[in-house]
């Protein structure tokens, strides 16, 4: 099991996205795209960079735009897991 961050290294790595906030035990973010099909063509992208990972995020879909929430729910937190997979998600959006 990964290992939960403190309060600063949360709050350090979090500096470090764009767009990410901190949602008690979970990191958020809204990516808007053009319309569904956009929308639903990121989602897809997200499959192989989290099954590879081993790590998942909730998802929201609400036409074209797509909600996505870490959290690393077996250590009961935010680990390096949830930092990791933010940023590789912001390189697919």
């Amino acid at each position: 099991m990964a290992a939960r961050l403190s309060a600063a290294e949360i709050q350090t790595r979090l500096s470090q996205l764009s767009g990410w906030s901190l949602e008690g035990k979970t990191i958020t973010t809204v990516k808007v795209f053009d319309g569904f099909p956009a929308a639903i063509a990121f989602v897809n992208q997200l499959v192989e960079p989290a099954e590879a990972a081993g790590h998942h995020p909730d998802i929201s879909i609400s036409y074209n735009k797509v909600t996505l929430s870490l959290s690393t729910h077996d250590a009961g937190g935010l680990t390096e897991k949830d930092f990791f997979l933010a940023a590789r998600f912001d390189q697919i959006a």
